[in-house]
């Protein structure tokens, strides 16, 4: 059984204020998560610690770095390396998503060298994909997305690629109020999946969870989750709403 995954991406949001209140109601709502199903927490780099803190009490609530640099150490300024995040405790972080692809230029090679580095270290990578706006218009997402997982991910074996978790988002569905159908998330995941069976074989590709990120809200959280292929969410906005983010989490 492949497991479940709602992982919140905060971006770069929240005072430490308002970082205490929504830890401090997420540790306290009653949440329908356990080892099949596990909620994942992307916060700003200074709140990794305080989210370990206000969220020990409850195994199946982790924290994820929102980003790592593809070195283990040294004079990288201002980055974040894996070796801190293990050292702190940090098993998941979030990698190759849309915007620091498009803002800080981060490519399918690039990114391969921080999957690596991840693995190296037992930190589980978020890997993102997804495919901008034109590329939808064109038709041409599918081969889009295969080729983003086949240029960071494909070098990797079968018993490393099932240590990931992926997350399809497509980049006209964020932040936009837009977001895919629920067919149109199933067909992609489905695709996706197609791409590791090809690559690794049916079974290898059948374990590896397949979020679908882009304006999930609890209105349409239940919807979107009920599809075959898809095993959770990468949520962003609706994140930062507590109640909000607690009904998507028991969707």
């Amino acid at each position: 059984m492949r497991k479940k995954v709602i992982a919140a991406n905060w971006k770069m949001n929240g005072t430490l204020e308002q970082a205490n209140a929504l830890l401090d109601a997420f540790a306290a709502a009653p949440l329908t998560v356990n080892e099949n199903k596990i909620a994942v927490f992307a916060v700003p780099a200074p709140y990794l610690m305080l989210a370990k803190e206000k969220l020990s009490g409850n195994p199946y609530l982790q924290v994820a770095a929102q980003n790592c640099y593809s070195k283990k150490s040294g004079a990288y300024t201002g980055e974040l390396s894996v070796e801190i995040l293990q050292s702190i405790g940090i098993n998941y972080v979030v990698l190759g998503h849309s915007e620091r692809r498009e803002y800080f230029g981060e490519s399918n090679a690039f990114l391969a060298d921080k999957v690596n580095i991840c693995l190296e270290y037992n930190i589980t990578p978020i890997f993102c994909c997804g495919e901008p706006l034109e590329i939808r218009e064109a038709d041409t997402q599918n081969a889009f997305v295969a080729k983003q997982l086949q240029e960071s991910l494909f070098h990797l074996s079968a018993s490393e690629i099932v240590k990931l978790v992926i997350a399809y988002e497509p980049i006209w569905a964020i932040g936009t109020g837009k977001t895919a159908s629920s067919a149109q998330a199933q067909e992609m995941h489905a695709s996706i999946r197609s791409v590791f069976a090809a690559k690794y074989g049916a079974e290898v590709a059948s374990i590896i969870p397949i979020l679908y990120g882009g304006s999930v809200k609890a209105s349409n959280a239940s919807e979107i989750f009920s599809e075959t292929d898809v095993d959770g969410g990468l949520v962003g906005g609706a994140s930062l709403i507590a109640d909000e983010f607690i009904k998507i989490i028991n969707a």
